[in-house]
C-alpha cells in the first residue's frame, strides 16, 4: 500500500495487486508499462496512452518530480513502514535540525540574500560565495527563520566558518 500525495494537495491510496493492476483510490486499474530509455517510460492505461519522465527524484524524502504528457507533478509518497513510525510518533526522527550553516570552503562573499528574522525553506539561496573565481550559491540546508547572519557582504571566509545561525 502507497500514498502518495500530488502537487501537495490530494492524496491517492494506492494498492498493487501485481505489476500490471492495483486499486487506486477503491477502483481498480489495469496498466502496460515499458521503460523506453532510462528515466522515460511509455504507459497505456485505461487505452490511454502516457508520456511519463522522471525529472527529479530525492529517495531519502519519498519526493519526485514527473511529467506526464508535458505537466509536471510532484509526488510525495508514503509506504506502510512509513504510517506505522507516523502512528508510532516516530516519523520525524531521521530529521534533522540544523542550526547552523558553515561555509563549504573558503571564499570571498559576494552577497547575502536574507536578513535575520527571515523565514527560509531548504534549498533557498542564502548566500553567494565566490571560490576559486566561481560563484556558488549556498542554500538552505533546512526550513527555519535566520537567528543571526555571521559575515557581510565582501567578507573573506574560511571552510567551515559559520555563516549563518537558524532559531
Amino acid at each position: 500500500m502507497l500514498k502518495v500525495k500530488v502537487n501537495n494537495k490530494k492524496e491517492h491510496q494506492i494498492v498493487f495487486e501485481s505489476a500490471a493492476n492495483g486499486v487506486i483510490d477503491g477502483t481498480s486499474f489495469s496498466w502496460d508499462m515499458i521503460e523506453v530509455k532510462n528515466g522515460s517510460f511509455h504507459v497505456i492505461k485505461d487505452a490511454r496512452s502516457y508520456t511519463v519522465d522522471i525529472i527529479k527524484t530525492d529517495y531519502a524524502e519519498k519526493s519526485f518530480i514527473v511529467s506526464v504528457n508535458g505537466h509536471k507533478y510532484h509526488l510525495q509518497v508514503k509506504d506502510k513502514y512509513d504510517e506505522l513510525l507516523k502512528s508510532l510518533g516516530l516519523d520525524n526522527l531521521s530529521a534533522s535540525k540544523v542550526n547552523e550553516m558553515k561555509a563549504p570552503m573558503p571564499g570571498l562573499v559576494l552577497d547575502v540574500r536574507v536578513s535575520e528574522g527571515e523565514a527560509v525553506q531548504k534549498g533557498d539561496p542564502v548566500i553567494v560565495l565566490e571560490a576559486m573565481k566561481m560563484e556558488n550559491i549556498i542554500k538552505s540546508p533546512t526550513d527555519g527563520i535566520i537567528k543571526k547572519i555571521s559575515i557581510k557582504r565582501g567578507t573573506a571566509v574560511e571552510k567551515n566558518q559559520v555563516l549563518v545561525t537558524f532559531v
